[in-house]
């Protein structure tokens, strides 16, 4: 089951997120998330938060329209969104694709890559999207879909990946070690629609730019 879960960060390309949506799609608000909602003209199923982005008018709303409000404190020790990949792994879901993760605020943006290199796990995955950038994490090998010309950079989570072997990137790798010290794997290029990214140990974090959106 795939939720896509909206926090209260920044968003590029509001618009040319619409074709990121799936049937099925379990649509969650964090709080603040709302906005991007709005924006799209959808509704969520599920709204969590401690509520005080969201005026009581639309709330009450909401609530007649049938979604689920999860109430809690400001005051606590995690995040709305830490919260809520928390409450989306309890009820089973095993993709969270996330918008409104990064812009903003440095200090929440880097908490949440941190989140999700380390819930990211097999059978398990949360990306992020803004409608500009997305961000992976690639613990094995991943397909990138994109366009000719989108810049991809490749940056080790925490210690040295190694055993990484690219195809479809203008600077490829063949079996090589990137190290989060040095900064070799920023600022690569697709040379087509797609790119093949394999590792052998490690966590590689894969941020993808579409030049043709941002």
């Amino acid at each position: 089951m795939r939720a896509v879960l909206f926090i209260n960060g920044e968003v590029a390309q509001p618009q040319s997120l619409r074709n990121i949506f799936e049937i099925g799609d379990t649509l969650v608000s964090v709080d603040g998330g709302m906005r991007h909602l709005k924006a799209l003209d959808l509704l969520p199923q599920i709204v969590i938060g401690d509520m005080d982005s969201i005026d009581a008018e639309s709330l009450s709303a909401l609530e007649q329209g049938g979604t689920e409000i999860l109430r809690y404190p400001a005051e606590k020790d995690q995040t709305d969104f830490e919260l809520a990949l928390d409450i989306l792994a309890d009820r089973g879901f095993d993709e969270i694709l996330v918008i409104g993760a990064l812009g903003g605020r440095v200090d929440q943006a880097l908490a949440n890559i941190w989140l999700l290199a380390e819930r990211s796990q097999p059978g398990f995955s949360i990306s992020f999207d803004d409608g500009c950038e997305q961000v992976f994490l690639i613990q094995n090998k991943l397909t990138l879909k994109g366009q000719k010309g989108d810049q991809v950079s490749l940056i080790p989570y925490q210690s040295p990946v190694q055993g990484i072997t690219t195809e479809g990137l203008e600077y490829p790798l063949n079996n090589e070690t990137l190290f989060p010290e040095k900064t070799r794997g920023l600022s690569n290029v697709l040379i087509g629609e797609q790119a093949q990214i394999s590792i052998k140990s490690g966590r590689l974090l894969c941020i993808h730019r579409s030049e043709s959106a941002c």
